[in-house]
């Protein structure tokens, strides 16, 4: 937010800005995934399934609720951007919006990722992250943000030179979910949503507030691991970005492949557990009849 010099200050301004913060959705209230069974549930993981997804391109996949999966760094630095749709219904996907809301900028171990409304029930929870030591640097920069959308052709022809790029991550995924479902980009395009950025580091500049990236510390042999909360189809682009320590959208960077890996559990160790409902709300939004 800019100031407008031009706007003289009210004399009880510093009063105004001196206000305590309150933390939106205290989450003492939210809902959270038993860590403990999933805990013992990773015990007993056994590989079942793996894709590795090429640089500059996307990959999709399935994850049956009940299993996990790993996004996983296997040749050198590198971003990818994840969406998550249910395996049965492309109208419920991954709402960045509101997990931003519920947990924070950034997310890590326990914390959960959202379904849209009006379903509003977890789709996935992080089970394990091997960057869970980073937490927030100097420059306030974190990893697995939901801050960021997704590189696209339209922001890059809105801010570059005109020219077309077709390997922003939008693009990646809408060929990745477009092949899944046997249907041209375009068709599906509009199932594309803002991502979880998986080991993206990320904040906000202290002086403008702007969005910022920087090299992203993931190494090789680094991952970030979910249960599935429901059936998942999932789709993950490998970015053009590379570590995004320099530039996206474009051929500059070094980039790497990544790897999904999809994992069952003992049913045994998930005794108990049951796949959320969808959210109770009736949807009358006070209307009458």
């Amino acid at each position: 937010m800019a100031m407008d010099s031009q706007v003289i200050a009210p004399a009880d301004a510093e009063e105004r800005r001196r206000k305590p913060p309150v933390v939106v959705y205290p989450n003492g209230s939210l809902p959270g995934a038993d860590m403990a069974m999933l805990a013992r549930a990773r015990r007993t993981l056994t590989k079942r399934d793996e894709i590795i997804v090429p640089p500059r391109e996307a990959g999709s996949f399935r994850v049956p609720k009940g299993h996990f999966f790993r996004v996983v760094s296997i040749e050198g630095p590198q971003v990818g951007d994840l969406n998550l749709w249910n395996a049965d219904d492309l109208d419920e996907r991954f709402f960045s919006g509101k997990t931003r809301a519920l947990h924070a900028t950034h997310v890590g171990l326990g914390d959960r990722l959202w379904s849209n409304l009006p379903h509003l029930r977890p789709m996935a929870t992080i089970t394990h992250d091997t960057l869970g030591w980073y937490g927030f640097d100097q420059d306030g920069a974190g990893v697995h943000d939901v801050i960021g959308t997704r590189c696209d052709p339209y922001t890059h022809r809105l801010l570059g030179d005109g020219g077309d790029y077709h390997h922003c991550c939008h693009s990646n995924l809408a060929r990745a979910l477009g092949k899944a479902r046997g249907l041209p980009a375009r068709e599906v395009e509009h199932h594309v949503h803002d991502v979880l950025n998986v080991f993206m580091c990320t904040g906000f500049t202290r002086d403008t507030q702007q969005y910022f990236m920087k090299a992203s510390p993931v190494r090789p042999g680094d991952f970030l691991e979910f249960f599935a909360e429901i059936d998942l189809l999932g789709a993950i682009s490998a970015c053009p970005g590379g570590d995004c320590g320099q530039t996206h959208s474009s051929d500059v960077a070094v980039c790497h492949p990544l790897k999904v890996e999809i994992y069952e559990a003992d049913p045994a160790a998930l005794a108990g557990w049951h796949s959320p409902t969808r959210s109770p709300y009736g949807r009358s939004h006070g209307e009458q009849g």
